[in-house]
């Protein structure tokens, strides 16, 4: 099973290679783009078969010596992560070519980049390897986020490759000062090392830093509610599940490698997460645009992601991975029915919407169920995630971290009412009415994609077909935070070997160690 770790990383990027060999021909690199989302899918349920029970897999790529060669290596965590983005990238790509945002030529071969950057970082057993990781997501995801060429996404642009590449030199410098004072990159012989050898702090710290930038921790969150907004929405809705969930993915291995946990930074990681969920939620109910909230709503919810770092017991980690394996869903959901709210309207603000309750039921729905898993309600699978979060910390008598991430909550709750009663409910707009109205005649008189698209254009409107291709991802989902929701205890009962061996990762190190 271990000749299967290469795949996530090299099937992509050979995908891309073939897309741009194609790149005139778009059905076909469709056709590519799916059989990799489902060669991925399946590798993804064989490695979490294969890691299931705490066991970890590993393997060195190419015949080089120690220390030379490539590693890849699973455990429960990464390949529980790997199937759940796959998944949510698959349910992203099919919202986007509905919308038929994949006219451009490099949009199929960019997206597979991007997932192997994304994929390799969450297996990956070396940290100048997982700097190259975040290079290669760094070169996909600026492309589709530029893709449009419209003014504001060149600007957009520009702010999300400059802190992508002050955090990448950060992160350089700090892997330079590891290898300076352990002699080694290697995840096997970096356990503990801060603790061991206190220089190593300073390279560690730094390393961890620049994941913060990635993962979009506060304060250094503000690049992600400027630049995600302006991305064509499907290209929102894949971000949203793959970028700042790689970023948290590699804190919770590095804390448990280099740091094995220390307790002295608990209280940090504590502090952070509250500050991380109170900045981002306060940012989501002061806007007055869908986007503009679900991306802030990014930034607090990483707070909830991080929370088990600071708690570090296996109640807290197991409820972490919980809650990240259906918020990576969850949230892309939410992108795809805002962005069909958009695409049907021609905007995103809610000043113009409402009672698309009555002409789109089903969108509403499909709004709806994620909105609620967001914010923790039951019988939802967020209730779930949230009520094992903050239990973990009221168990471990940290009462004030317990205490925000409720009240943070009912602030979710608020602005998922915000939008659900501007776009949703309430009285037919201008908007609202346009788009059923001018559906009749085949036109549509709104800018050619969603909110944000330079200029105006008289397009067709959407087929029902299209429009149903649109909303599937979300239904998809919405089914899928009930089921998880009433029937979670096989998840927790898959996860919590993973949690386990976060705590004790010396499995994973075994597997690492014994090629």
């Amino acid at each position: 099973m271990s000749t299967l770790l290469p795949l996530p990383f090299a099937l992509p990027l050979l995908v891309a290679a073939l897309g741009m060999v194609v790149r005139n021909h778009r059905r076909l690199q469709r056709a590519l783009t799916a059989a990799m989302l489902l060669g991925l899918i399946g590798v993804g349920a064989g490695l979490v078969a294969a890691t299931s029970g705490g066991r970890a897999i590993a393997i060195d790529v190419g015949d080089w010596p120690g220390g030379l060669a490539i590693t890849f290596v699973s455990d429960g965590l990464s390949a529980l992560l790997v199937l759940t983005v796959t998944v949510s990238a698959a349910l992203a790509l099919l919202f986007a070519v509905s919308r038929d945002e994949d006219r451009h030529p490099l949009f199929h071969p960019m997206v597979g980049v991007l997932l192997a950057g994304v994929l390799g970082a969450m297996l990956t057993a070396d940290l100048f390897n997982l700097f190259v990781m975040f290079e290669v997501m760094l070169i996909g995801s600026y492309v589709l986020l530029t893709l449009r060429g419209g003014r504001r996404q060149v600007r957009a642009g520009v702010i999300y490759v400059t802190v992508s590449l002050l955090a990448s030199t950060t992160l350089l410098v700090g892997i330079a000062l590891l290898y300076g004072t352990a002699g080694t990159v290697a995840f096997a012989d970096l356990h503990g090392i801060v603790a061991e050898v206190p220089a190593a702090a300073v390279g560690a710290s730094l390393v961890m830093a620049a994941i913060a930038v990635k993962a979009s921790l506060v304060p250094m969150h503000s690049w992600l509610p400027r630049t995600y907004v302006e991305a064509a929405p499907g290209v929102t809705a894949l971000f949203s599940g793959l970028l700042t969930k790689a970023g948290v993915y590699v804190l919770y291995r590095l804390y448990s490698i280099v740091f094995a946990g220390d307790p002295s930074y608990q209280q940090l990681w504590l502090t952070v997460a509250g500050l991380t969920m109170v900045v981002g939620v306060l940012g989501a109910v002061g806007r007055g645009d869908m986007r503009g909230i679900l991306a802030y709503h990014m930034v607090s919810q990483v707070g909830y992601l991080i929370l088990p770092l600071g708690l570090w017991s296996l109640a807290g980690l197991t409820a972490g991975i919980v809650y990240l394996v259906q918020y990576v869903l969850v949230k892309g959901a939410l992108f795809v029915a805002v962005g069909t709210v958009e695409t049907l309207t021609g905007t995103g603000r809610l000043k113009e919407l409402g009672g698309m309750v009555r002409t789109r039921p089903w969108l509403a729905l499909s709004f709806l169920l994620p909105a609620l898993a967001l914010a923790g309600i039951p019988p939802t699978s967020g209730f779930v995630g949230k009520y094992l979060l903050i239990r973990a910390a009221f168990l471990d008598a940290h009462w004030l971290a317990g205490a925000v991430a409720v009240v943070v909550s009912m602030f979710t709750l608020l602005s998922m009412i915000k939008i659900w009663n501007g776009a949703f409910w309430g009285e037919l707009t201008d908007r609202s009415r346009r788009e059923p109205l001018a559906a009749r005649f085949g036109l549509r008189p709104v800018p050619a994609g969603a909110a944000g698209d330079d200029g105006p254009a008289v397009q067709k409107a959407p087929t029902n077909a299209r429009v149903a291709g649109m909303v599937t991802p979300a239904m998809i989902v919405s089914l899928l935070v009930i089921v998880l929701g009433i029937g979670a205890q096989p998840l927790i009962e898959l996860v919590e070997p993973a949690a386990a061996a976060l705590l004790d990762p010396s499995t994973y190190l075994e597997a690492v160690r014994s090629l």
